[in-house]
């Protein structure tokens, strides 16, 4: 048998590199393919998308599919567009995103730097609603936000997206808030800082890369959900049952460039988020993998 040489090793590493980058650009390709297919569609006349292939690119380019999207289709039984539901979904996400990530870091500030009898149990029934499937929240939600007066309105989302979200935002401080050293902390008492103060002026400025994580999942995971906006909404619904209600409503012909435009414009904030600091979320995940 040949012995190995240096020049050998050298060109099976880059053969095995080469596989690897084109398997990974056909994947790449795959779960591109979608956008594609919605993006060069939202674009086109809907004579186009009738009468010939959806893959193909337009031959008269078009923006009114995205201003009918964004002001006059039909939603249900109104012609408003897409706009004031968008404005529901802001309204709704900014202040659950914001709370719930402050709470979050506080309960992981208090599990890990003031830890008190039976927290482990504490912090065991919190992240077992991280397990809780939706469907079984819906009546107990319901009654509760029936009792506050919340029903129907965007105060109710957030509170609904708040309750729920507070099991993983502790998570993810938690463990990120274990590794840090306890006897700054420690110190901190000594020369008479209070609880607040160590939180705000020791901690929390060192919280930034799991504070990008809770951010990115929060948003996400309250963006595209659909069943606590359709359940809970009422007159103020979020960005995905509008969408629903978009493609769902028939006045006649399906408008197929309409319905693109609307599902790119109810997917764009999660794709900024994820573009613009996507690379932050894996570096914060890992520096709050699981330790203690």
């Amino acid at each position: 048998m040949a012995a190995v040489t240096q020049d050998t090793a050298v060109s099976t590493g880059r053969v095995t590199r080469v596989l690897i980058y084109l398997l990974l650009l056909l994947f790449a390709l795959f779960y591109l393919l979608p956008l594609y297919v919605m993006g060069i569609n939202s674009v086109k006349p809907l004579a186009e998308i009738t009468g010939g292939n959806m893959m193909a690119l337009p031959e008269v380019w078009t923006l009114d599919p995205w201003r009918s999207a964004w002001s006059t289709a039909q939603i249900g039984v109104e012609p408003t567009g897409l706009k004031p539901y968008f404005l529901n979904s802001i309204l709704m996400v900014v202040p659950a995103v914001a709370i719930s990530t402050i709470v979050g870091a506080l309960n992981g500030y208090v599990l890990t730097k003031w830890r008190f009898r039976g927290d482990t149990w504490v912090f065991g029934l919190m992240l077992f609603s991280c397990f809780i499937p939706f469907q079984i929240v819906l009546i107990p939600m319901a009654v509760v936000l029936g009792k506050l007066g919340l029903a129907g309105s965007v105060p109710g989302l957030v509170l609904v997206h708040v309750v729920y979200g507070i099991g993983f935002t502790t998570l993810y401080f938690r463990n990120y808030y274990a590794a840090f050293p306890t006897e700054l902390v420690r110190a901190a008492q000594i020369d008479g800082a209070g609880f607040f103060q160590i939180f705000w002026r020791i901690l929390l400025p060192v919280s930034g890369p799991i504070a990008v994580v809770s951010v990115i999942w929060q948003f996400t995971n309250i963006w595209n959900d659909f069943l606590f906006g359709a359940s809970f909404g009422g007159t103020s619904q979020p960005m995905t049952v509008a969408l629903n209600n978009l493609v769902q409503s028939s006045t006649g012909v399906k408008e197929y460039n309409v319905h693109f435009a609307g599902a790119i414009l109810a997917a764009l904030p999660t794709l900024i988020v994820y573009i613009v600091a996507g690379r932050y979320f894996v570096r914060g995940l890992m520096a709050g993998s699981v330790k203690g």
